[in-house]
């Protein structure tokens, strides 16, 4: 399938390489495929689904860390998301399934290519898996996403420094502050992710509100949104 990138930034053109995981919608891997045939509307029409995962990154204070995606990005540029969403990768130690291994490998690969967090700083299994969610969306006629996305929780406090190909600004929120956010995004102009607006409204302050004591319990399933 031709495309025609040529209006697109090159280091965003050139990730559009990388190679995605797909699934089932139970999450059975059965493939994998261009992360660019993943994200084009006319495959996702067709049933195209793939792996992903959305990291939530806390301070010792529990605010939550948001981003402000590139307008450089080919899917939803200039939106406002969580911390940091993407893809584990059709590789050896991303499709790790045990304890979710392989994404937890592609989460930090992550959020140093996003907000140059060292893998130093944080390990493995300081990443909490809380469960996952099956969305479809749309960003324009000829891009969108649908995935199954695993949510992840991180409290810890860490240094960053957004790459600017990638991310065009940050802001740390408590909950009132993202309550506020959201319900005045669209008189504001502000731009939310549609994956970010499911996770905000469907679950996210039902473990804010105890982020030392996480309730694993829907580990196991895919939730269909």
């Amino acid at each position: 399938m031709s495309v025609d990138l040529s209006s697109y930034d090159d280091e965003q053109v050139r990730l559009m390489e990388e190679c995605c995981i797909l699934v089932d919608p139970d999450d059975n891997v059965i493939g994998h495929e261009s992360k660019l045939n993943c994200h084009l509307m006319e495959n996702i029409n067709k049933g195209m689904l793939h792996r992903a995962f959305s990291i939530f990154l806390f301070n010792s204070e529990g605010k939550l860390l948001l981003q402000q995606r590139a307008d450089e990005k080919i899917t939803f540029p200039g939106y406002w998301t969580n911390t940091c969403c993407s893809h584990p990768l059709h590789r050896e130690e991303e499709l790790v399934a045990a304890n979710q291994q392989g994404v937890r490998f592609a989460a930090r690969r992550k959020l140093e290519h996003e907000l140059g967090i060292s893998p130093e700083d944080i390990s493995l299994d300081e990443f909490n898996y809380l469960t996952r969610i099956h969305y479809l969306s749309p960003s324009d006629e000829k891009w969108g996403e649908h995935e199954v996305d695993y949510i992840l929780f991180l409290q810890k406090d860490v240094a960053f420094k957004a790459v600017a190909n990638e991310v065009q600004a940050t802001q740390w929120v408590s909950q009132d502050e993202l309550k506020e956010l959201m319900a005045t995004a669209e008189e504001k102009g502000l731009k939310v992710t549609p994956w970010f607006k499911l996770i905000v409204e469907n679950f996210i302050f039902k473990w804010w509100a105890d982020l030392s004591n996480l309730d694993t319990s829907e580990q196991g399933i895919v939730h269909k949104m």
